[in-house]
């Protein structure tokens, strides 16, 4: 699916279509890889969603710590958890496998949000959501999504 979207309120609108087709994995994770360039929105959509999922904590980027878990109390069930990555400071997979990402992706309570997940391609499951994040023109943005 692509589409253009000019706002914030239709930024919104976007993840509250997208979460509603997200469904839990029986023996595993939902991982959703988030491309773009820097201040594409890749961590605007993941606040987005934990506001969906109900979380109230504020969402920030994990740039420096790479890792942030949020508990998620009133969402859906199964999920959780979810768990945002950031991966642009990593130098390779090894990394990530060493803040327990086999664990995390085989947990179907975990929703995990990987930003740059370029930077770790080799271990991200085949069946990832992925969202490509783009600015256009006018300061709008161009999403692609496999969903």
């Amino acid at each position: 699916m692509k589409l253009k979207i000019l706002n914030l309120e239709e930024f919104n609108n976007f993840v509250k279509e997208f979460f509603s087709k997200i469904k839990p994995l029986n023996n595993k994770a939902v991982v959703i890889a988030l491309k773009g360039d820097l201040g594409a929105g890749k961590t605007t959509f993941t606040q987005m969603l934990a506001k969906e999922l109900g979380i109230e904590e504020t969402i920030t980027s994990p740039t420096f710590v790479i890792q942030k878990r949020y508990e998620i109390k009133k969402g859906p069930d199964p999920f959780k958890k979810l768990i945002h990555i950031d991966a642009y400071r990593l130098d390779s997979s090894d990394e990530l496998l060493n803040l327990d990402w086999k664990e995390l992706i085989s947990n179907p309570e975990n929703i995990i949000c990987l930003e740059w997940p370029e930077r770790v391609q080799d271990i991200i499951p085949e069946d990832s959501v992925v969202i490509e994040l783009e600015i256009d023109e006018r300061g709008g943005r161009k999403i692609t999504t496999n969903v």
